[in-house]
């Protein structure tokens, strides 16, 4: 076996490796699968490192009846902590989980109702396929980060699910802002999304944690392009710069590690939530990671300790399971970069090899409801002892 692998009470096994072919991870993959009676495999992967069209050939060769559902990264994070050009593969036992999935592509032009269509499409086949004496369910959302849709999907899809918990992230290109790729099945797509639904015997719970408080700096949208995620500027004058003056650095400066370092939010029903930047354009204007338009005030965050309100969250989430097994992290890939930032890199590192998080870096999360920024949202599952219960 040429991937490492790590099992976990609850039944889940992941496997993982990097500098491998595409070959040597799908035979691995396909022993796995077999081992565990797989239902469903997510898999995250450094594109940078593995073609996506290869990845899905592999697959297809060597594990044809595995359904899987897979997308590209801005960073992975695997059973020993953060990681870069790695691949992942979380396998689900079917003893314990019924999955099924959809494909949603043509983001751009799909209509949210279709979507909500869909959504109610899978919900009839779980009901088919088990009934109700499987379990709670959970919802998970892969999508294109680079879409610009994130918010419409999240929201038509929390319609169509109803009291069913979503929770997910966006696919990234490790910074490079040019493609993602999302895998479904052998199904190659970009400007697509992944609805996942999870029916599980496994106790869980779905949450997010983030890390900042709003200081008194107020930012308000006078002239934007929605459409583009793309604030042309702040209070009437160059966004670039009423941002920099703001944060206390040079406009020429500015980067993803500035943006990381201070984060802008914005308050919707008494709570703050990230509006992240994703890159400074060439006439000073700022595109977002998150839908933003004319008139939203926006607020300068200053970031608190990363590490011991991710401690603490982990903390209250192993209370209500009676302990944690293994969580299931989509972790913003500004958080990462904040965190190398500061200094804080290997410490929350290994605070996620300790609490045993898995997952990858996004261009932005989902939870319920909301697309968000710079949080970790994520699933922690109990131990096999709660599970059988």
């Amino acid at each position: 076996m040429k991937c490492g692998r790590t099992a976990y009470e609850s039944g889940i096994v992941a496997i993982y490796g990097s500098a491998i072919s595409v070959t040597d991870f799908a035979v691995d993959l396909a022993r796995e699968a077999r081992a565990a009676n797989a239902s469903l495999a997510s898999i995250f992967f450094s594109q940078d490192d593995f073609d996506g069209r290869a990845l899905a050939a592999a697959i297809g060769a060597h594990a044809p009846q595995l359904r899987y559902a897979a997308c590209s990264t801005a960073g992975e994070i695997s059973p020993a902590g953060y990681a870069e050009g790695q691949i992942i593969a979380i396998l689900f036992p079917s003893d314990r989980f019924d999955a099924t999935a959809a494909l949603i592509e043509n983001l751009s032009t799909c209509a949210m109702d279709s979507i909500a269509g869909r959504v109610g499409e899978l919900r009839r086949q779980m009901e088919v396929s088990g009934g109700e004496e499987r379990g709670a369910t959970f919802a998970v959302l892969l999508i294109d980060g680079l879409s610009k849709t994130e918010e419409l999907v999240t929201s038509a899809l929390y319609w169509g699910l109803d009291d069913i918990p979503l929770i997910g992230g966006s696919a990234g290109d490790n910074l490079h802002f040019e493609k993602t790729t999302l895998i479904l099945n052998g199904e190659v797509r970009s400007d697509a999304a992944i609805i996942i639904l999870v029916r599980s015997k496994v106790p869980f719970v779905v949450f997010k944690t983030d890390n900042f408080t709003p200081t008194g700096k107020k930012l308000v949208v006078t002239e934007a392009i929605p459409d583009e995620r793309r604030v042309i500027e702040f209070n009437a004058e160059p966004a670039a710069d009423v941002y920099a003056e703001a944060v206390g650095v040079e406009p020429g400066s500015l980067g993803p590690l500035s943006f990381a370092s201070h984060p802008v939010v914005v308050r919707v029903g008494g709570e703050y939530y990230c509006r992240s930047i994703q890159k400074l354009n060439p006439d000073k204007s700022l595109s977002f990671f998150c839908a933003i338009d004319k008139g939203v005030v926006l607020t300068v965050a200053q970031p608190k300790g990363m590490v011991e309100s991710t401690r603490e969250k982990l903390r209250e989430l192993s209370d209500q399971l009676g302990g944690i097994d293994v969580v299931l992290g989509f972790d913003c890939v500004l958080r990462r970069l904040d965190a190398q930032n500061r200094q804080s890199f290997r410490a929350i590192s290994t605070l996620y090899k300790e609490q045993k998080v898995i997952g990858f870096g996004t261009y932005g999360e989902q939870y319920r409801s909301m697309h968000l920024n710079q949080t970790l949202t994520g699933i922690a599952f109990g131990t096999l002892k709660h599970a059988a219960e």
